[in-house]
């Protein structure tokens, strides 16, 4: 782990700055913040107009003297103002008031496994803005495996693949560490962009940005299994003409358009099994591969891993929350570790 369990108990709030969504939770009070992970800036003035929520519904649909910004891509802050400012807004003057009375305010954050030092130093330097006397990094891995009730503690293997926006991270885990991973990038923004670019090859229809997802309008019903509907019809615009239409859209084609990227996350999984001791693999034949993150939602995802890797496939109870569940459990102190004593019961 990256850092103790002691020193994450005194800490007071928890955040998971995620490329699709920022969440805050606070020790007493759970789960106070759960919005996208957008602001809205006049960039005339420098004011900001919007976030979370409204920010993101902006996108597409502002003026040109109004940008919506991502302060945060694939688990990353690369703005650190923005993300500042984003992070005060969302939290509210009576949650900051709150904090501020604390004396020495202590902050916990996920972030991405094998992330470079300056990654973590933006996510430190954000929550140090924020008023953070001290801040604990926690690898969002093991905060996710936590918050889904893994025995991450305990000398048996698990393997937990994070569906996120940006990246897929998939690890296996044992006594409170990561034995392997790998991060991959591709996310859930990656199969989108396959829906959206065969859409506009295929049919010359160009879907719109926000409003909804254009995965969720392609794949209705059993999604990525052939179970599903033999074709959906999708509204947009047209590519030459530029007015609206709607096109029938053949969903076994849109499947294959997405397995593309999704390739990558089936060979990510094999590489983390290839250099996993025989031992740990041997549990993970029972215990399989548990899915968490936003993107592990889409349909047929977890039975396309359980026919690649012929392994048990579950998708956790609230997947795209199980990180900052884990900071918060962690946080409450609901975590113990395995106690090794080797001089008990010796004289």
């Amino acid at each position: 782990m990256t850092v103790s369990l002691e020193q994450l108990r005194r800490c007071h709030i928890a955040v998971d700055l995620g490329a699709a969504r920022t969440r805050v939770f606070v020790k007493g009070a759970g789960l106070v913040v759960d919005e996208p992970s957008a602001a809205a800036v006049n960039t005339r003035t420098g004011a900001l107009i919007a976030v979370g929520t409204l920010a993101e519904r902006m996108t597409g649909r502002t003026p040109d003297y109004i940008r919506v910004c991502r302060p945060v891509s694939g688990g990353t802050v690369v703005d650190i103002e923005m993300a500042q400012r984003m992070l005060r807004h969302l939290l509210g003057d009576k949650l900051r008031r709150q904090l501020r009375r604390k004396p020495r305010l202590r902050a916990a954050a996920s972030t991405p496994h094998d992330s470079d030092p300056l990654a973590r130093r933006a996510a430190v330097e954000t929550l140090v803005g924020l008023g953070a006397r001290r801040v604990e990094l926690v690898d969002t891995l093991i905060a996710a495996a936590v918050g889904c009730g893994l025995p991450v503690e305990q000398p048996t293997a698990t393997m937990i693949a994070m569906c996120g926006a940006a990246t897929t991270q998939v690890a296996v885990l044992s006594l409170g560490s990561i034995v392997t991973a790998q991060r991959i990038p591709v996310g859930g923004n990656a199969i989108d962009h396959a829906v959206i670019q065969y859409l506009r090859q295929q049919h010359e229809l160009l879907l719109p940005s926000q409003s909804v997802r254009p995965l969720q309008l392609a794949l209705s019903g059993s999604g990525l299994t052939p179970h599903g509907p033999s074709v959906t019809e999708i509204h947009g615009r047209d590519v030459a003409t530029g007015v609206a239409r709607s096109v029938l859209v053949d969903t076994t084609a849109v499947r294959k358009a997405i397995y593309s990227p999704l390739t990558a996350v089936i060979d990510g999984i094999g590489k983390v099994l290839r250099d996993c001791p025989p031992d740990l693999v041997a549990d993970l034949a029972d215990r399989g591969i548990t899915m968490v993150g936003g993107s592990a939602l889409l349909p047929g995802l977890d039975q396309m891993l359980r026919d690649a890797t012929g392994m048990p496939v579950v998708i956790a109870e609230r997947p795209d929350i199980c990180a900052v569940l884990g900071l918060g459990a962690m946080l409450e102190g609901k975590i113990e570790p395995l106690v090794l004593n080797p001089l008990a019961g010796t004289r």
